[in-house]
């Protein structure tokens, strides 16, 4: 009697590597997840408060029109993009969605500035930004290939990225 196993689908390699290069690349980022459903990417900022409601607008405000500043000058539109925040106790979860059409290695690396600079003391980050700028050259180039074969290559899978104990893990949802 013969059993009929069932190949399991390989997960998609790009969108393994963008998840991990920009959690590596960007340790102010807590999570990055991507749903397929919209292709859109989740970049999530772990803040150790809750920003007020009127913080929260003007945070929201700021980064969006950072953000379509930035298409603006590099030549993009119709960027969908949301921003909303998860509050539990004394911690927040700040939730930058972005499509995936749209978005840059160089968006990303705007949208990490302007966090850690608008909440510098309260972003928790994983590590020390400055023991990382000798890879992020390479890492760079790699965020814009993967982002650039994930534009071509529809990812089917929802994963998320985590960082746990200074190591980056992926898991399909």
């Amino acid at each position: 009697m013969m059993k009929n196993f069932k190949q399991a689908k390989k997960p998609n390699l790009d969108a393994i590597n963008l998840i991990v290069s920009i959690l590596v690349c960007f340790p102010e980022i807590g999570t990055v997840s991507f749903e397929p459903a919209d292709d859109s990417l989740n970049l999530t900022f772990v803040l150790d408060k809750v920003p007020t409601p009127d913080e929260l607008a003007a945070t929201q405000e700021f980064i969006k029109d950072s953000i379509l500043t930035y298409h603006l000058l590099e030549g993009f539109s119709q960027a969908k993009i949301a921003i909303h925040l998860d509050a539990e106790d004394e911690i927040s979860f700040l939730h930058i969605v972005r499509d995936v059409v749209t978005l840059s290695q160089g968006e990303i690396s705007l949208i990490s500035t302007l966090i850690r600079e608008h909440y510098g003391q309260v972003l928790i980050s994983d590590v020390n930004r400055d023991t990382l700028e000798e890879a992020e050259v390479v890492r760079e180039e790699v965020i814009d290939h993967m982002i650039g074969s994930m534009k071509i290559n529809h990812v089917a899978e929802r994963m998320i990225g985590i960082r746990e104990e200074g190591r980056v893990m992926v898991f399909n949802k």
